[in-house]
């Protein structure tokens, strides 16, 4: 991962009504912006992912 402060991309999602729902719902709960509830999703799916891969090898 890159560090923090690192130079950022710019993406468009689409989400089903009910996913953004919830995740509209955890960024209230958690009090940040719903960007960073995906981008905390999708760091962790990245991750996990990897972890996944190099145990395969």
């Amino acid at each position: 991962m890159k560090p923090k402060g690192a130079a950022s991309v710019r993406a468009s999602i689409s989400f089903l009504p009910d996913i953004y729902e919830v995740l509209e719902q955890l960024a209230k709960e958690k009090k940040v912006s719903l960007a960073w509830v995906v981008r905390d999703a999708v760091e962790r799916y990245v991750v996990a992912e990897q972890q996944e891969r190099s145990e395969q090898e």
